[in-house]
């Protein structure tokens, strides 16, 4: 993740809506790519204050009215509803006459704008440019519904939102926004990690396993990660739960949840990808980390840097108490996994190219790398 520089020239972040020096007002203008101060016109508009770009802009409606966004739209393209390339992807927000749901909403939606962040600079497509892809993306943000009768009953299964992906659809229950009841069922799950970023780059994977690998790379797919069929998704979820993961399961997978399903299996390997490419950027970009060229470049090589990135991370993590930043062991099946990733990533990205007219038609995928072609899971 770059960090930007407000008119004043004071180093600004991307979840940055104030500039803590000149007090001005920040949006990111889809013009430039950039976050930027927002110039008040005497007309009552609003300009991106990057002297090179200068768009007449917008405010997202979710920032205008919510401030749970920081994003804005160019004035020509503001009818479309209001909201911003990041927030027209959402179905279901909470509901605000909760109190908290506005606090955890905001959680959610700085998740939300990272996964994109990351998404766009791997070049993925999920609809973001006008183009129609399938399935449509899109997320809802909902909670369990609780008795409002003034007396306590255990949540029925009807009454539950389970976490999960299915045709296209992302659900987070926004209880994933609460740090406190997020942690809790962390330590009760066993868990290296939980994060709410981490639940978007998890069933962000499950639908790039829709869009990429169902019905166009699945005898890829089955090499590495194993037969989704046999046993079925709940006969695998079922045993995990009941048994937990095999004894060794640290020599093929980069996590004990993705041993449940090669389903399963892919979106922990994609979640891990994500991590990787987002530390490597971020690295690079606060002068730690070299010029990785993050999502171009060799596999191996970005695997290297990360690992060594993730000891020194990791002790300074343990020299403050926290837990490790990057729990994951690199053996080389995981390996393999990553790298089938990375070529899905690298084809999609040269199809979006040619979309955009980067690229002739007639561009190939790097030389030794798959051709194009790509349930629900919970």
């Amino acid at each position: 993740m770059q960090s930007f520089r407000c008119s004043c020239n004071n180093v600004i972040f991307f979840d940055n809506s104030r500039c803590l020096a000149c007090g001005s007002e920040l949006g990111f203008c889809p013009a430039c790519r950039n976050l930027t101060a927002l110039v008040a016109e005497p007309s009552g508009g609003l300009r991106c204050g990057h002297d090179t770009c200068r768009a007449a802009l917008v405010k997202c409606v979710n920032y205008a009215q919510h401030d749970v966004c920081n994003r804005c739209l160019n004035v020509e393209s503001s009818g479309a509803g209001g909201l911003c390339d990041c927030c027209r992807f959402n179905e279901t927000i909470p509901d605000l006459t909760i109190p908290g749901n506005l606090q955890k909403w905001y959680a959610l939606e700085a998740a939300k704008r990272r996964l994109f962040y990351e998404l766009d600079q791997l070049g993925l497509r999920f609809g973001q440019d006008g183009e129609v892809v399938d399935p449509p993306l899109r997320f809802d943000f909902k909670a369990d519904v609780i008795p409002t009768g003034g007396y306590w009953r255990s949540i029925g299964d009807h009454e539950q939102v389970f976490t999960g992906h299915v045709d296209g659809r992302i659900t987070i229950n926004i209880r994933e926004a609460d740090d406190a009841a997020r942690e809790k069922l962390r330590v009760e799950l066993g868990e290296p990690q939980r994060t709410l970023i981490g639940h978007f780059r998890h069933e962000i994977g499950h639908y790039f396993w829709e869009r990429l690998v169902k019905g166009r790379r699945e005898d890829e797919f089955q090499e590495l990660f194993g037969n989704p069929f046999e046993p079925s998704y709940e006969e695998g979820l079922e045993a995990h739960y009941q048994n937990g993961p095999p004894a060794d399961w640290r020599l093929r997978f980069v996590s004990a949840y993705a041993t449940m399903h090669p389903w399963e299996d892919f979106a922990e390997t994609f979640s891990v990808y994500l991590d990787m490419v987002s530390a490597l950027d971020t690295a690079e970009h606060v002068g730690v980390g070299g010029a990785t060229a993050t999502g171009r470049t060799d596999l191996d090589a970005m695997v290297v840097r990360y690992q060594a990135l993730g000891l020194a991370l990791n002790e300074l993590n343990r020299g403050m108490g926290l837990l490790d930043l990057v729990p994951e062991v690199f053996v080389a099946p995981v390996v393999e996994k990553l790298r089938l990733i990375h070529h899905l990533v690298r084809e999609d990205a040269a199809v979006a190219n040619r979309f955009a007219g980067v690229l002739p038609p007639e561009a190939n995928p790097p030389a030794g790398e798959p051709s194009e072609q790509s349930q629900p899971h919970e």
